[in-house]
């Protein structure tokens, strides 16, 4: 394999959101047993955002529509996005997370929280780096990390064991920093397990990285849906040094904008204008019709969140029934977020194979816990952003499926 086979055969897309699980030796050979089931096709990649489940937010498509007839104004916009949506995003970021936020300079409007993610780990991280990461975390990540050509450290977050908090290992995060890593890349929420990082936690995580100059870069995707007597701290507001913080944010699963491709990066002003200028080469900007819609972010109408909180409250509490039910399975409820992320019993088969057979047999699709953590090879991700009745019944084929392939 070449160098740049070698560089691009770790950027695998068969289990990433969305994408259909290719067809091998494994599935063929579950389809010769037969399907277990009948009935719809239950896809837990990725959410649902069709009326029966989670529509986009009021007035997204009117804001889109006003932002096409505004015409070049609105399509070509500055790389960094239209300079009015910025302010008014920044206005609202700086209210919600507890910190002010600079609009000219602190923070660049990119084409999905993926891009935002992509250019901050590219503006920070290059060949023979090495960054701290989390396992399990969002399935990038890692992947990101090693195409910069950098080594990825990783710090256990043991959050089945865990009461209080996600239980990330600060004292492997603290040698990893010692040991002259100047780059930490996490989740909070969490994806794929949907724990929610104790204040104590990110109040360590703040000395330490103060203490050794380390820059972080935090995934706050999720950090609005917070269950019932949840609550959360802003890493950016909690005393970290304001040059070395990048969050990241956006309207995504959460307010059902995915399809929008919009995501917001806000924090120290050297990082952003190198993100600006990788962006220029890269996408030129986001979307300029769809920056538009982040007028309706943040805005949504009393009682409009709340609302949908407890509907993603609810179909979690469903799923969480089943896998308790499960013998030998293991998952914590999730903080935060849409997804459920199981440690499933002993199985005869890999669990990269029961995913396919759960495919093919059950018409259930998942994301193998691989993909976000080496460590996690026994454990799915499920995207509970769904239809409550499908989401019900996909867990119950997941159940049955793993009594078939149970080990005895």
């Amino acid at each position: 394999m070449t160098p740049i086979e070698e560089k691009f055969h770790g950027l695998g897309v068969d289990n990433a959101p969305g994408q259909e699980i290719r067809k091998d030796q494994d599935s063929a050979a579950a389809l010769a047993i037969g399907a277990m089931v009948e009935g719809p096709a239950v896809d837990f990649s990725h959410g649902d955002v069709d009326e029966d489940a989670f529509a986009p937010t009021p007035g997204a498509l009117d804001a889109f529509i006003e932002g096409y007839q505004r015409g070049g104004t609105q399509a070509y916009t500055e790389y960094r996005g239209n300079a009015e949506i910025r302010a008014m995003v920044a206005g609202r970021l700086g209210t919600f997370t507890g910190c002010p936020v600079a609009p000219e300079n602190e923070l660049i409007i990119t084409p999905g929280t993926q891009s935002a993610l992509f250019l901050a780990v590219m503006s920070l991280v290059t060949a023979g780096d090495r960054v701290a990461i989390v396992q399990p975390d969002y399935f990038a990540n890692r992947k990101l990390v090693a195409f910069a050509g950098a080594e990825a450290v990783p710090i256990t977050m043991d959050h089945l064991t865990t009461t209080e908090g996600a239980g990330l290992d600060l004292t492997a995060l603290e040698a990893a920093f010692r040991s002259g890593v100047k780059t930490f890349l996490f989740s909070n929420p969490n994806n794929p397990a949907g724990v929610v990082y104790a204040p104590a936690e990110i109040a360590a995580v703040v000395r330490l990285a103060n203490t050794h100059g380390v820059t972080v870069i935090v995934d706050q995707l999720y950090s609005r849906l917070l269950y019932a007597g949840q609550t959360y701290t802003h890493l950016r507001a909690s005393g970290i040094d304001p040059g070395q913080v990048v969050t990241i944010m956006g309207p995504s699963k959460t307010e059902s904008l995915s399809g929008f491709r919009l995501g917001v990066a806000f924090g120290a002003p050297h990082l952003i204008a190198r993100m600006e200028k990788l962006q220029a080469i890269v996408s030129l900007r986001a979307p300029g019709y769809c920056q538009a819609v982040l007028r309706t972010w943040f805005a949504e109408g009393e009682g409009w969140m709340a609302h949908r909180i407890a509907q993603h409250q609810a179909i979690r509490d469903d799923l969480l029934d089943v896998f308790h039910a499960m013998e030998g399975a293991r998952v914590r409820a999730p903080q935060a977020g849409s997804y459920l992320f199981p440690r499933l019993p002993p199985l005869t088969v890999p669990a990269s194979a029961f995913v396919r057979l759960l495919r093919a047999q059950a018409g259930v699709t998942v994301t193998p816990g691989t993909e976000f953590s080496p460590c996690a090879a026994d454990s799915i991700r499920l995207n509970f952003s769904q239809n409550q009745e499908r989401a019900r019944l996909g867990a119950a084929r997941i159940a049955l499926l793993v009594e078939r392939y149970r080990r005895a």
